[in-house]
C-alpha cells in the first residue's frame, strides 16, 4: 500500500504515460486521490445547528491547504483551521436584515452591501423614536390625562416607561452576548430560552405587531373622518346627536374605511417594499414636526392663550359643533331672539316655550379652552375623574344647580349635545390604552444586521430613545395638566371645540400641523407594521417550529413572504373590524408585555445560570433589574385586563405545549436547558445513593437490548413494555452492546443509538439510550449493570428477553451471557425480570380484552411480583386484564387458612387481585424426568471432559445425544426404579469406532456435498500412516470417553430440582394456558459455573407450553409495603 500519493490532473498523467495502460492506471490512481482530499475534508461538524464562522467549511480546497507550512496539525485541518483562516471569516461575517435589503437587492440587481455602515443615531436612535411616538400621543393622551389627572397618568406613563427602559436594560445585555443576527426579540428570546418558549412569544410578538398595525390603521382613519374630511362618513355621524346612535355610525365608518386603507397597505408592501422603507424617514419627520408644534404651542400659551373656547350650561360641557354663540338669546335690532342654543333646550317661543329644567336653573358660561400655563388649572386636573359610559363631562368647581332625578336622564335625548363618556373609564383601563405608545423598544435591534457596531450602538441607542420618549410623555403629562381645561382634556373627539383634536388647538403655528403629521405618522406606522410583522412570521416558520407554519416559510424570488403577508393582512382585519382603537389597544398591550416579560426571563435566567457563554458587554444589568421587569410586566398584564392576561397566557401555553409535542429539534444552547442542567445536577447531589424508602420504590428499569446484523432493535416489544409500566413514573435506561473495539465501531455506536432511539420514540418510550462497544458481550453487559444511571438516579430492575435459541451455536446471546447476567444482577441487589416470547407481547395500540394475569407466588422475594400486575394495569392495553394469584401449599400446610392469610395480606396492600392456592402433593419422579435430567447431564459432561474444538465439541453433543435417546427408547423405564436404570452395554468397540467414523464423515465437508449429489462409494480420503496412527490414538480415547457417558449416573440434586420444574410446569400450565400473561418467581442461578446448562434446561422445562411468561426475580429488599 503506497503511503505518498502525487497529485496529477488527469491529462497531463495520460499525456506523460509511454503505455496506454499505464496511463490508465495512473490516472485511475489520480482521481482517486484526488476525489479524496475533499472528501476528507469535509469531515468535521456535520451539521453545524447554527451558520457560523466558526463551522463553516464550505471552500474545502482552502481548508485543505491550509498551514501547509504546520505539518505537525496537517491531520487535523478538516476539522481545526488555521487561526489565519478563521480570522478571516470572522472579519468578512456580516447578518444583513431579512426581507428588506434581499427584496432591495433583487429589485435594483446590485451586489449586497457586506460592511454595514449605519450608526447609533441613524440605526437605533431614530427608529426607537419613529415607533414609540404615535397615535396614542396624538389621540388618546390629552383624553388619559384628563380622565386619570395628572397624578394617575404619571403613574401610568412612570410605571409603562419603567417597565420598558428595565426590559431594555435586559435587552441589552442579551443583544451584546455576541452577534444577533437578523430576527430581534424572536431570536434573542428562543436563542435564550429554547425553541418552546421561543416560538410561543415569537407569535405572541407577532401578532402584538399584527394587531398594532390594525390600532394605526383605526387611528389613520380616525383622524381622516373626524378631523380632515368630515364629509366622507358613509354613515352620517354629523347628522346624529344621540351618543349610541353616533358611536355606532362611527365603528361603522371604521370598519368601512379600515378594510380599504389596510387592503391598500398590504398592496403596497407587496408591490413595493423598498419605497415603505425609504419614506420611513419623512414619517418620522411628520413625528418631530407635530412634537416641536405641540412644544411650541405650550409655551406660547404663557404668553398669549389661543382663542378657542368651551360652553358650559352650569358645569356640563356642551358640544359646540350644533351652535354658533354660547348664548341663550341675543338682541337682534331691538329685540331680544333665541339662539341655536336655547332651540335644543327648549319648544315653543321665546315668551311662551317649555324648556329643560336645568336649563332654565343654570347660566351659560364660556370659558377659554387652553388657559395657558400661568392660569393654575393644574391643581383642577391634578386629580381623575371616572365614571360609566354616557357620564356627563363636568367642570369641576363650576357653580351648578342640580335638578330632580327624573330630569337627570333627559340628557340621553338625541336633541341634547352634551358632551359625554362614550366608554367607562377606569384607572386599569388607561393603562391598557397608553401602553402601546411605549413600544416600539426592538426598532434598534430588529436592524442589527445593519449596524457598524450592534453591541455598542443597541445598548445606548434604545436606552437613549427611551429616555427621550419618557420625557417627552412625562412632560405632556404636565404640560398638558397645565396649561388645557379640564372638560377639554376629557373630551376625547374634541366635540366641545368644534370638532377640532384637542392637541391641534394647542398647537403653533395651525392644528393642521399636529393633524396632517400624525395622519402620516399613523400611515407610516401601519406601513412599517404590515412590513415587519409577515418577516417575523417567516423567520419563525423557517426555524420550523412548527408544522403547519412552513407554508408560510415560503417567499418569492425576491424574497417577499407572500403567504405570511396574506395572513398577517387577515389577523389585522379582526382588529379593524373590532374597529375600537380602544378595544384594539389592550389586546396589542397583552402581546407586547408577553414578549417583554420573557426578554426580563430570559436575561435573568442565563445571569443567575452563569453559564460560561454569558458575557454580554454591557455590564449595568443585573438579574435583579430582570426580575422586577418581569414583574412589572406580569403586573401590567393583569392590571390592564385579567382575562386578556389569562387570554394570552393559555394562547402562549398552549403554543409552547405543540411545539414540545411536535419535538422540534432546536438545540440553541438555551437557557431553559442550562436551567435544567442546573436543576438535574441539584437534584441528584441532594438525591441520597442510599436505598430509597418501600414507599418510594418504583422499577427503575435498565432494558438490555439485542441488535440485528443492521443495527437495528431485534425485539421492540421490550420497549413497549417498559412503556406499559410507566405508572411506575421510574427511570427507564434503554442500553445495548456491540463487540468489537470502540476505535473501529465508534460510527456503528453512533448509528445504533438513533435506530434505538427511533425505535423508543415509535413505542412511546421515555427515558435515555446508551449504547456502548465492549470486547465481548459478557463484558458490556456487566458494564451496563454495574455504571448504567447517575448517583441516586441509577436502575434498580433488569429487563431481558429470554435466549430462546440458547442451544443453537448462532445465537449471539448465548446461555453463558445470559447465566452471567443473571448472577450479576443477583450481585448487585437488583430485581430481574425475563420475558419469553417477547415478540408475542402486545403494542401500545392493541388493548386487550378479558383475560387475566396470572402471579405464581412461589417464595416472597420483596413483593415484585405483585407490584408488576398493579403496575400494567394502570395502562390502557392490560386496564380490562384481571387480576389472579397462586400460591403452592406443600403437604404440611393448611391451604385454607393459606388461602384466607393471602386474601387478607392483598387487601392491606390494596390490591383486587383473586386468589387461588395449588396443592403440590409428593409423588415419585417420572422416567420422563429422569431421562430429561440425564440427557442434560451427559451434554454437560461431554463438553467438559472432550477437549475438542467448538465445532468438533457440537458434532460430539448431537451424537451421543442421539445414541443417549435410542437407548433409553429401547428399555422399559416404567418396569425399573430410577436408581437401577442403566444404559445398555452392549455396544462394541466397533460400533463406535463405526460411530465415530461416521461422525467424521458428516462433519467433513465432502459430507455436505454428497447431500446434493451422494456418491455410492462414500467418502474417500488420503490419509499417511502417521496420520492413521494419530486418528486411531485419538478415536480410541473418544471411545473411551463415549462409554463413560453412557455408563454414568444422573445427580440425585439435578433430578430433584427437574422434578421440580416439571410439576410445576404442568400446574402452572394447567390454571394458566390461557392467561393472557404469566408471573413466574424466578430461580436463583447455580452459585458455581458448573451448572449453568443445567439451569437453563430447569428454566426451559418451567415455562414450557406458555405463551407470554414474565420470570420475575427480585432484588432483596422490599419493594411493597401495607402502611400507609
Amino acid at each position: 500500500m503506497p503511503t505518498n500519493f502525487t497529485v496529477v490532473p488527469v491529462e497531463d498523467s495520460a499525456a506523460a504515460s509511454p503505455d496506454p495502460e499505464d496511463g490508465v492506471e495512473r490516472v485511475q490512481d489520480d482521481e482517486v486521490a484526488v476525489d479524496s482530499g475533499p472528501e476528507t475534508c469535509a469531515e468535521g461538524d456535520e451539521s453545524p445547528l447554527e451558520d457560523s464562522p466558526f463551522m463553516s467549511n464550505s471552500d474545502h480546497e482552502s481548508s485543505c491547504y491550509d498551514g501547509k507550512n504546520m505539518a505537525l496539525f496537517e491531520e487535523e485541518m478538516d476539522s481545526n483551521p488555521m487561526v489565519s483562516s478563521l480570522l478571516n471569516k470572522l472579519a468578512n461575517y456580516t447578518n444583513l436584515t431579512q426581507g428588506v435589503v434581499e427584496h432591495e437587492e433583487a429589485e435594483n440587481d446590485r451586489v449586497a452591501v457586506k460592511s454595514p455602515q449605519m450608526g447609533t443615531f441613524i440605526g437605533v436612535y431614530l427608529p426607537c423614536m419613529q415607533n414609540i411616538l404615535g397615535v396614542i400621543l396624538f389621540l388618546r393622551l390629552t383624553w388619559i390625562v384628563g380622565t386619570a389627572g395628572i397624578v394617575g397618568s404619571f403613574l401610568i406613563v412612570f410605571m409603562c416607561c419603567a417597565c420598558t427602559m428595565l426590559t431594555a436594560i435586559s435587552m441589552s445585555a442579551i443583544a451584546t452576548n455576541g452577534v444577533v443576527p437578523a430576527g430581534g426579540s424572536y431570536y434573542m428570546i428562543s436563542r435564550s430560552l429554547g425553541p418552546e418558549f421561543g416560538g410561543a412569544v415569537g407569535l405572541c410578538f407577532y401578532l402584538g405587531t399584527t394587531f398594532a398595525g390594525s390600532m394605526y390603521i383605526l387611528g389613520t382613519i380616525e383622524i381622516l373622518l373626524m378631523y380632515i374630511v368630515k364629509s366622507a362618513a358613509l354613515f352620517g355621524m354629523n347628522d346624529l346627536t344621540d351618543p349610541e346612535e353616533k358611536t355606532k355610525a362611527m365603528l361603522n365608518n371604521m370598519r368601512v374605511y379600515g378594510t380599504c386603507c389596510l387592503a391598500f397597505m398590504a398592496l403596497l408592501v407587496f408591490v413595493g417594499v423598498k419605497y415603505v422603507n425609504k419614506l420611513a424617514l419623512v414619517f418620522l419627520s411628520c413625528v418631530v414636526l407635530s412634537i416641536m408644534a405641540m412644544y411650541t404651542g405650550v409655551i406660547k400659551t404663557a404668553i398669549s392663550t389661543p382663542n378657542d373656547t368651551v360652553c358650559l350650561l352650569g358645569n356640563r360641557s356642551l358640544q359646540n359643533g350644533n351652535f354658533e354663540v354660547c348664548r341663550k338669546t341675543e338682541m337682534r335690532g331691538n329685540e331680544t331672539q333665541p339662539t341655536q342654543l336655547w332651540e335644543l333646550f327648549c319648544k315653543g317661543s321665546l315668551h311662551n316655550s317649555t324648556c329643560d329644567e336645568y336649563f332654565d336653573l343654570n347660566n351659560v358660561t364660556e370659558i377659554k379652552a387652553i388657559p395657558g400655563l400661568l392660569s393654575g388649572v393644574i391643581t383642577e386636573n391634578l386629580w381623575g375623574s371616572y365614571g360609566p359610559s354616557g357620564m356627563l363631562v363636568e367642570k369641576k368647581e363650576q357653580p351648578s344647580i342640580s335638578v330632580s332625578d327624573k330630569t337627570e336622564e333627559r340628557y340621553e335625548s338625541p336633541a341634547r349635545t352634551y358632551v359625554v363618556n362614550d366608554i367607562a373609564t377606569c384607572f386599569t383601563l388607561l393603562v391598557g390604552i397608553y401602553f402601546p405608545s411605549v413600544t416600539g423598544i426592538m426598532a434598534g435591534s430588529n436592524r442589527s444586521g445593519d449596524l457598524r457596531d450592534a453591541q455598542r450602538s443597541i445598548p445606548i441607542g434604545t436606552i437613549l430613545a427611551i429616555a427621550t420618549t419618557s420625557i417627552i410623555y412625562i412632560s405632556c403629562v404636565l404640560l398638558f395638566g397645565a396649561s388645557i381645561e379640564g372638560v377639554v382634556l376629557r373630551d376625547k373627539f374634541g366635540e366641545s371645540v368644534k370638532s377640532s383634536l384637542v392637541l391641534g388647538t394647542l398647537a403653533w403655528p395651525s392644528k393642521w400641523v399636529i393633524i396632517i403629521g400624525s395622519f402620516f405618522s399613523c400611515c407610516g406606522a401601519g406601513l412599517q407594521s404590515l412590513t415587519g410583522a409577515p418577516r417575523l412570521l417567516q423567520a419563525i416558520a423557517r426555524d420550523k417550529l412548527m408544522p403547519f407554519l412552513q407554508v408560510f416559510g415560503h417567499a418569492k424570488a425576491n424574497g417577499e413572504p407572500t403567504w405570511a403577508l396574506l395572513l398577517t393582512a387577515a389577523i389585522c382585519e379582526i382588529g379593524i373590524l373590532i374597529a375600537s382603537l380602544d378595544s384594539v389597544a389592550p389586546i396589542l398591550s397583552m402581546f407586547f408585555l408577553m414578549c417583554y416579560l420573557f426578554v426580563n426571563l430570559a436575561c435573568a435566567v442565563q445571569t443567575l445560570l452563569r453559564t460560561p457563554n454569558w458575557r454580554p458587554r454591557f455590564k449595568f444589568y443585573h438579574w435583579t433589574l430582570s426580575f422586577l421587569g418581569m414583574s412589572l410586566c406580569l403586573s401590567l398584564m393583569f392590571i390592564s385586563s385579567w382575562y386578556y392576561a389569562l387570554t394570552t397566557i393559555l394562547i402562549a401555553g398552549c403554543i409552547y405545549k405543540y411545539i414540545e409535542y411536535s419535538g422540534a429539534e432546536k438545540e440553541w444552547g438555551d437557557g431553559i436547558h442550562g436551567l435544567s442542567l442546573n436543576a438535574a445536577r441539584y437534584a441528584l447531589i441532594k438525591l441520597e445513593e442510599a436505598p430509597p424508602h418501600t414507599k418510594n420504590w418504583r422499577p427503575q428499569v435498565l432494558v438490555l437490548l439485542k441488535l440485528d446484523s443492521d443495527l437495528v432493535v431485534k425485539h421492540p416489544r421490550l420497549l413497549s413494555f417498559t412503556t406499559q409500566l410507566k405508572a411506575g413514573k421510574g427511570l427507564t435506561i434503554v442500553s445495548s452492546v456491540l463487540e468489537g473495539a470502540y476505535m473501529n465501531r465508534g460510527a456503528d455506536a453512533k448509528l445504533s443509538e438513533q435506530n434505538v432511539k427511533a425505535a423508543m420514540s415509535a413505542e412511546k418510550s421515555k427515558g435515555f439510550c446508551h449504547v456502548v462497544v465492549s470486547s465481548n458481550l459478557r463484558d458490556g453487559f456487566s458494564h451496563l449493570i454495574q455504571t448504567a444511571g447517575l448517583g441516586g438516579m441509577k436502575h434498580n430492575t433488569v429487563l431481558i428477553a429470554w435466549p430462546a435459541n440458547w442451544k443453537q451455536k448462532e445465537n449471539p446471546i448465548t446461555w453463558e451471557n445470559f447465566t452471567e447476567t443473571v448472577r450479576e444482577t443477583t450481585a448487585a441487589h437488583q430485581a430481574l425480570l425475563v420475558a419469553k416470547n417477547i415478540d408475542l407481547f402486545p403494542s401500545n395500540h392493541e388493548r386487550l380484552g378479558e383475560g387475566t394475569i396470572d402471579v405464581w407466588w412461589i417464595v416472597h422475594d420483596g413483593g415484585l411480583l405483585m407490584l408488576l400486575p398493579f403496575l400494567l394495569r394502570q395502562h390502557k392495553v392490560w386496564r380490562k386484564c384481571k387480576m389472579r394469584i397462586f400460591t403452592v401449599a406443600q403437604m404440611d400446610d393448611n391451604s385454607i387458612q393459606m388461602k384466607k392469610d393471602l386474601q387478607m395480606f392483598l387487601y392491606h396492600l390494596r390490591l383486587d387481585a383473586e386468589v387461588e392456592v395449588v396443592e403440590m402433593h409428593e409423588s415419585d419422579i417420572s422416567a420422563f424426568t429422569y431421562e430429561k435430567t440425564l440427557v442434560m447431564e451427559q451434554r454437560s459432561q461431554m463438553i467438559k471432559q472432550m477437549q475438542l474444538s467448538k465445532t468438533e465439541r457440537e458434532r460430539e453433543i448431537q451424537s451421543i445425544t442421539d445414541v443417549s435417546r435410542s437407548s433409553i427408547k429401547r428399555k422399559r423405564p416404567a418396569a425399573q426404579s430410577p436408581n437401577t436404570l442403566q444404559v445398555p452395554t452392549g455396544l462394541t468397540f466397533e460400533r463406535e469406532a463405526q460411530l465415530i467414523h461416521d461422525r467424521h464423515t458428516r462433519s467433513h465437508p465432502a459430507a455436505h456435498k454428497d447431500k446434493v449429489s451422494p456418491s455410492p462409494d462414500g467418502v474417500h480420503m488420503t490419509w499417511t500412516k502417521e496420520k492413521l496412527v494419530s486418528e486411531r490414538s485419538r478415536n480410541r480415547e473418544a471411545s473411551m470417553a463415549v462409554r463413560d457417558l453412557f455408563n454414568m449416573k444422573p445427580n440425585q440434586s439435578n433430578v430433584r430440582r427437574m422434578h421440580t420444574a416439571v410439576k410445576l410446569n404442568e400446574a402452572v400450565v394447567k390454571k394458566s394456558k390461557d392467561a393472557q400473561l404469566v408471573l413466574l418467581n424466578m430461580p436463583g442461578p447455580p452459585k458455581h459455573t458448573g451448572g449453568y446448562e443445567n439451569y437453563m434446561e430447569f428454566l426451559e422445562v418451567l415455562m414450557e407450553g406458555l405463551d407470554r411468561v414474565l420470570l420475575v426475580r427480585g432484588g432483596g429488599r422490599e419493594v411493597i409495603t401495607i402502611y400507609s
